[in-house]
């Protein structure tokens, strides 16, 4: 069996996956990306290699880890290394401009978006959005960014008091916001490219949305913030896979929002994607295990050459 060889920036995230592995007897190790080299003078070891690599990575410190892994990626699939959630994957978690238009190329619908570097034209741009609309780092996770605002003239109130944290890449979006009446949104689960289960996601405390343990808070919610939607049906999952499936993405959790006419609309593609253990365990069945066993399929399988 080969090694699996893990790349991320997380101790937190990455802990459940090692204990999955750890059950089965999978030999595996990993690389925290924080700080490192790459000698593309040499081979990569023969190995099964998974991106864990997350867009918040600077949030945590990690401000270059992306880059880095970007390296290792290219590095890894020159050799002809099985990768899962490879180079293509990572360009796609690190922008979510970038997602939106390959989500459209599968005839997904996304909402009304515009990409905007710089205050004035943020502000320009902000009087041709519907209202009320919300701004989100293009380059995110955990929620960065993400502000509803009412009028262009609260957004530029907002920037003029320097309340707005820009994106880390400097590239800000503009967006229709898309209001659920009850409150909630759906995260798709997918392990090897295909559907695992959909999570609803009570969003009444905020855009931070994240369902690993790790980012659980200290409050009593009204209703549980994740739960497993038993029997989800959806037109989009076969259009999801086929994206998963063209972008070579392995792993992923895929969000969606749906409004008070019905319509559903795909804003955010994780491909670090966690998982909530409440809700599995309710629910009776646990993401990171399945994904263990795919990744115990992958080393048992030495001439399999690709992601998804």
């Amino acid at each position: 069996m080969k090694k699996v060889i893990i790349l991320h920036e997380n101790d937190a995230w990455t802990a459940p996956l090692k204990t999955e592995l750890e059950k089965r007897d999978v030999p595996y190790e990993t690389w925290h990306l924080h700080e490192g080299e790459v000698p593309l003078h040499e081979t990569p070891p023969d190995a099964v290699y998974y991106n864990r690599m997350s867009a918040s990575s600077h949030s945590r410190g990690h401000r270059y880890a992306p880059e880095l892994t970007a390296a290792v990626l290219n590095w890894l699939e020159r050799h002809n290394r099985t990768v899962l959630n490879g180079s293509r994957a990572l360009y796609l978690e690190l922008s979510k401009a970038a997602q939106y238009e390959a989500l459209k190329a599968h005839d997904i619908p996304v909402p009304e978006t515009t990409a905007v570097v710089g205050d004035t034209r943020l502000i320009e741009a902000s009087r041709n959005m519907p209202l009320p609309f919300i701004t989100k780092h293009n380059r995110a996770g955990k929620g960065l960014g993400v502000k509803r605002f009412d009028s262009t003239e609260e957004l530029e109130q907002v920037l003029s008091q320097n309340m707005l944290e820009p994106s880390i890449d400097g590239v800000m979006l503009l967006q229709k916001y898309i209001d659920a009446p009850d409150n909630t949104i759906t995260r798709c689960e997918f392990i090897d490219g295909k559907f695992l289960y959909a999570v609803r996601v009570d969003t009444s405390g905020g855009f931070e949305l994240c369902p690993a343990d790790a980012c659980a808070v200290d409050e009593t919610p009204q209703r549980p913030p994740f739960e497993i939607i038993d029997d989800f049906q959806s037109p989009l999952i076969a259009k999801y896979e086929a994206f998963l499936q063209e972008n070579g993405i392995s792993f992923a959790g895929i969000e969606q929002i749906t409004d008070a006419d019905g319509n559903t609309f795909t804003y955010d593609v994780n491909t670090n994607t966690n998982y909530n253990s409440d809700a599995e365990t309710v629910y009776g069945r646990s993401g990171m295990s399945e994904m263990a066993e795919v990744l115990k399929q992958y080393a048992s399988a030495p001439l399999v050459k690709g992601g998804v």
